[in-house]
């Protein structure tokens, strides 16, 4: 027989898990394994805040796909289409070119993008923090308003550019406002010592009256106060309603003069989702509890994409989209995929939630394992050994090491790339959330590939 053809859409942390799994357990005559993934790397996105301070290069948090994966062919590009009908995907190559993969067996994995509002302004002033790029390319325009204000220029302009403006007080929003904050507070005076320590002012603005709520009351209430004596605003009951490229206008009428909004008020799941004709829920593919896909044979879906009923909450709830179910799920879907090749029955997905950490630079940390809440420097070992240990090769574990190290002994050096330079899109053109095809547009594509030249 020939070797099944399997599929897997996202090189993110489901998706090489799965495909790493596989690889273990299958032997070359039994599969052929395909993982398509735009970047070349898997990023550990929960590091992404450290990128933007400085305190980790970003070659650190991101793992060669190829260094990972063996035996998996590591497609370049985007699946833009999928056609359950006829199980192809259409694949959009970093050339530009596209394609059709044909599949026997195809994995879902494509994460998750920025939840865009329709905000006016968002999109042509707002910052993101999904992926390297915006990482990177926020640190530089952050020092880069420092620059620009030490030269001293107009009272409103250099308000404008000292007023940081984070919208979303979940954990990429809190870690990046903390150390960022941290960041501009110890470049001020020292290395820039037109601009004093208190002329930056940092704002988190959030829907609700508390930050990071999975972290229970007492140490949300620990968040509130590390941030407060930083100096960091905590608005609370407010949300953005206009963008301008001189500052945010918020819901509550408030307007804060500003020349960086992060917006990072939560994700949304990849548009791909829509084109399986599967039912969804908030845009997430609904899946089984083996991960297998209602209705669509050979069809599984897992991670920030996929609503995977949790078994082990038993609060009729789906699976957080964290990194800690993704890894799992991609392991659990690997050896549902096997047993089904192999004639066996798949087993449910069923995982506790081993809890959070959150890293706020420095010697603050927050950490909440298996229920126990821990704060300061007990938390910061947690959180630290927690992303060692989930980094995928001893190689990005050292390179993380190396760099906590010596940013801990020699501090930041405020080196500013030149990103900040040039005119980049911020949100749509680094995560690319715009390419997609429409669904019904995907047959057409795909019989036009077929059809021979």
């Amino acid at each position: 027989m020939a070797p099944a053809k399997i599929v897997i859409i996202g090189g993110g942390f489901a998706g090489v898990e799965c495909a790493r799994a596989l690889e273990r357990r299958l032997r070359p005559e039994e599969a052929f394994v395909q993982l398509v993934s735009p970047d070349a790397g898997l990023l550990y996105l929960p590091l992404l805040p450290q990128v933007a301070s400085g305190a980790l290069n970003p070659r650190s948090v991101s793992v060669p796909l190829r260094r990972v994966l063996r035996r998996t062919e590591v497609v370049p590009g985007m699946a833009v289409g999928v056609e359950p009908g006829t199980r192809r995907v259409v694949v959009r190559r970093t050339s530009g070119y596209e394609t059709a993969l044909e599949y026997d067996q195809l994995v879902l994995a494509p994460g998750s993008i920025t939840r865009i509002m329709d905000v006016p302004g968002l999109q042509e002033h707002g910052f993101g923090m999904k992926t390297l790029a915006e990482a990177m390319y926020l640190r530089d325009h952050v020092l880069r308003q420092l620059d620009v204000a030490a030269l001293r220029g107009g009272l409103d302009e250099d308000r404008e550019r000292l007023n940081f403006v984070t919208i979303g007080a979940g954990y990429a929003g809190t870690e990046t406002a903390a150390v960022l904050n941290k960041v501009c507070r110890a470049a001020a005076g020292r290395f820039f010592p037109e601009v004093e320590a208190g002329m930056v002012r940092w704002h988190l603005v959030t829907h609700g009256d508390r930050i990071m709520p999975e972290l229970g009351e007492k140490l949300g209430a620990e968040a509130k106060r590390i941030l407060a004596e930083r100096g960091i605003e905590l608005i609370t009951g407010a949300s953005a309603a206009e963008v301008t490229a001189n500052g945010v206008k918020l819901t509550n009428g408030r307007f804060i003069p500003s020349r960086t909004v992060l917006w990072t008020a939560g994700v949304a799941p990849s548009p791909l989702a829509a084109h399986l004709g599967a039912e969804t829920e908030k845009g997430r593919i609904i899946a089984r509890t083996d991960l297998s896909v209602p209705g669509l044979p050979g069809v599984w879906a897992m991670g920030d994409a996929a609503a995977v009923p949790d078994m082990a909450d038993g609060q009729d709830r789906v699976c957080a989209p964290t990194a800690q179910h993704a890894m799992r799920q991609g392991r659990h879907l690997a050896k549902n995929l096997i047993a089904t090749l192999h004639g066996a029955q798949p087993e449910p997905y069923r995982h506790p939630d081993l809890g959070m950490v959150v890293d706020l630079g420095g010697r603050d940390a927050l950490a909440r394992p298996l229920g126990i809440g821990l704060r300061g420097v007990p938390a910061q070992f947690v959180a630290r050994g927690y992303h060692l240990m989930a980094l995928r090769t001893i190689v990005a574990r050292a390179r993380v090491a190396f760099d906590w190290t010596v940013h801990g002994l020699g501090g930041d050096d405020f080196l500013r790339i030149g990103y900040g330079d040039h005119k980049v899109h911020t949100i749509g053109g680094f995560e690319q959330s715009g390419c997609y095809l429409p669904a019904d547009e995907v047959p057409r594509v795909v019989k036009a590939l077929a059809e021979p030249e």
